[in-house]
C-alpha cells in the first residue's frame, strides 16, 4: 500500500493556498489549493525544457527562466550551460523558493545555490525587459499556454507579451515554453510576434506534455 501524502508546509498566497507534499524520500507534490502543480515523479518535459533551452549557446550566454517549480528545469539547464553562463530565475512566491533549499534540494543537488544562479523574486513578465538582451527564456508557468487556458492579452502569453520577449532576445535567441497541450492559437500568436516555432513532446507512453521552441 503506497504511504499517505504529509503536508510538510502550507502557505496562504494571493494565488490561493501552495502546499508541499511528501511521501517518500524522493516523492513530492506542489499544489495550489488542491491542484497538482509539479511532481516530482513526473519531470521528464521539465527537464527537456531546462536542457533544449540551453543546448549550443555560446560561451557567457544569459539565460532567464520564468518559474522555480521544484527545480527540475534549473537543474536540467545548469547541466547543458557553457562556460561562464549565467542564470536568473524569476518566482513569484518565496515559499517555493525556501522548500528548493530545503527539502526538495536532494532531487536537484542543490541547484538553487549554485553560484551560477540568481533568484527573483516577481513575475518574469517584468524581468524580461528589465534584464535584456536574454540569450534563452524559459517559461515554465502553471498550464502554459493549453487550449482555453490563456487569452490573446496574457500577460506572459498574448501578442502583446509576446512581441515584447521577442525584442528582449539576442539575435538568434529563443524562446522556450512548457504547455500541459499544444495549441494552434498559440502557434500563430508566435509566428505573429516574428518567432520560428517547433515543438517537442518528450518521453515515450504516458502524460507527454508540449515545449515549445520558438527562435528569434
Amino acid at each position: 500500500m503506497a504511504r499517505a501524502w504529509q503536508v510538510l508546509d502550507r502557505v496562504s498566497t494571493r494565488d490561493g493556498v501552495l502546499e508541499l507534499r511528501q511521501r517518500a524520500d524522493d516523492d513530492f507534490l506542489i499544489t495550489q489549493d488542491g491542484r497538482v502543480l509539479m511532481s516530482s515523479a513526473a519531470r521528464r518535459s521539465e527537464e527537456a525544457l531546462g536542457r533544449l533551452g540551453v543546448e549550443g549557446l555560446t560561451p557567457g550566454a544569459r539565460v532567464l527562466i520564468g518559474g522555480l517549480g521544484m527545480g527540475c528545469t534549473l537543474r536540467a539547464a545548469l547541466d547543458a550551460l557553457p562556460p561562464r553562463g549565467g542564470i536568473v530565475v524569476a518566482e513569484l512566491h518565496e515559499p517555493v523558493v525556501r522548500w528548493c533549499r530545503g527539502p526538495l534540494a536532494p532531487l536537484t543537488a542543490a541547484a538553487v545555490d549554485d553560484p551560477r544562479v540568481r533568484v527573483e523574486l516577481g513575475d518574469v513578465a517584468a524581468a524580461i525587459p528589465k534584464g535584456a538582451p536574454w540569450d534563452a527564456i524559459l517559461l515554465d508557468l502553471f498550464v502554459g499556454p493549453a487550449p482555453g487556458a490563456v487569452s490573446g492579452d496574457d500577460p506572459h502569453f498574448g501578442t502583446r507579451a509576446l512581441r515584447q520577449t521577442h525584442q528582449a532576445l539576442a539575435p538568434g535567441g529563443r524562446l522556450l515554453i512548457w504547455s500541459e497541450d499544444p495549441d494552434p492559437a498559440f502557434d500563430r500568436r508566435l509566428v505573429a510576434a516574428g518567432f520560428a516555432v517547433r515543438r517537442e513532446r518528450p518521453g515515450r507512453g504516458g502524460r507527454r506534455h508540449v515545449v515549445y521552441i520558438a527562435s528569434r
